[in-house]
């Protein structure tokens, strides 16, 4: 009887903090559900404000769309704009959940805020060395991106309480990534220059013979 009263005993404690858990869950779900179409919605309507106030033909005339363009991104600046506000307003619906789940809210608000700010930087990242001409330009935001990423993970877990010297990592990874971006973009960068100067100092001393 003692063995399976010691085996029974922690099931019948799980089983009982699941059901008490269960509404939490519930509540939770549904407000996932309606914030996700909710958002959607915003996001939409936004967009048609953008276009009824013809925010596109001004982003045109002030070379917003251009600058965009020439960084391969395929939304247009109504469309980024619904993006950001789509979301900003997932990040508050998941801190809603989270608070009806009462499980920690600053694990999750860093956690979104560091891939939105991750995806943000990355694409200007790509637009910056697209207009550079610079070619790895892609290449460049990817690595920009999943550093943040990798940051952004780490201070989550911190907030946690797991695995704290993770966030050092992390952040020595993030300023390795950074330094290693910038030495790719100066030696693409730099052979353009170092080409074009080599094929000039040749043409003059042909000239000068």
């Amino acid at each position: 009887m003692d063995i399976l009263a010691t085996v029974v005993a922690p099931w019948q404690a799980f089983l009982t903090k699941l059901a008490n858990f269960l509404p939490n869950i519930f509540a939770a779900g549904v407000i996932v559900i309606a914030g996700y179409f909710f958002a959607k919605l915003v996001q939409l309507a936004t967009v048609k404000l953008l276009a009824w106030i013809h925010f596109e033909q001004a982003a045109e005339k002030s070379g917003i769309k251009e600058v965009l363009e020439k960084g391969a991104i395929r939304q247009s600046p109504s469309e980024l704009i619904g993006l950001l506000i789509y979301w900003l307003l997932v990040l508050l619906v998941m801190v809603t959940a989270l608070n009806a789940l009462g499980l920690p809210v600053a694990a999750v608000v860093v956690l979104i805020l560091g891939l939105l700010f991750a995806n943000f930087f990355a694409t200007a990242v790509q637009t910056a060395c697209s207009n550079a001409k610079i070619v790895q330009a892609e290449n460049f935001g990817k690595v920009a991106k999943y550093a943040i990423v990798v940051f952004a993970v780490g201070m989550a877990m911190e907030q946690l309480g797991i695995a704290t010297e993770m966030v050092l990592a992390a952040f020595v990874l993030l300023f390795g990534a950074v330094c290693l971006a910038a030495a790719l973009a100066f030696g693409i960068g730099g052979r353009e220059i170092a080409a074009e100067f080599l094929r000039k100092w040749f043409e003059e001393h042909k000239r000068g013979r």
